[in-house]
């Protein structure tokens, strides 16, 4: 294993589907979520979900708190914190969840994910 000097950190190039994530992520605005599985599917990968969950975790500067389960879950173990965020942007949260009603990314783009595939909008 290849080991950095003190202070300094390996940044691996991530795949196309990672880049498309990121893209998509950061694409979510201010005041908006997006389910997990409509980000994958904007990704190009629908029903990889859990993928998308994994490079979040490892992505940096991502607004990582607009993305939220299909339920509007929270984080696990993170929902004080996720919570927080998405109150400064005026969404509204209660108990670990985004309250209703929940304030879709694809109300405007087409990534609500209770939308049909054929009714989405390129991002």
């Amino acid at each position: 294993m290849v080991q950095a000097p003190v202070g300094f950190r390996i940044i691996a190039s991530g795949s196309e589907f990672e880049a498309r994530v990121e893209e998509v992520v950061r694409s979510i605005p201010a005041g908006a979520v997006a389910a997990y599985s409509a980000v994958a599917e904007q990704a190009g990968r629908p029903g990889a979900a859990r993928a998308v969950g994994a490079v979040m975790a490892r992505s940096e500067g991502l607004p990582w708190h607009r993305v939220v389960t299909v339920a509007g879950r929270l984080v696990p173990g993170h929902e004080t914190e996720h919570a927080e965020r998405l109150r400064a942007e005026g969404v509204r949260v209660r108990d670990g969840h985004v309250a209703a009603p929940i304030p879709w990314w694809g109300e405007k783009t087409g990534s609500n994910p209770n939308f049909s595939s054929a009714s989405k909008h390129e991002v």
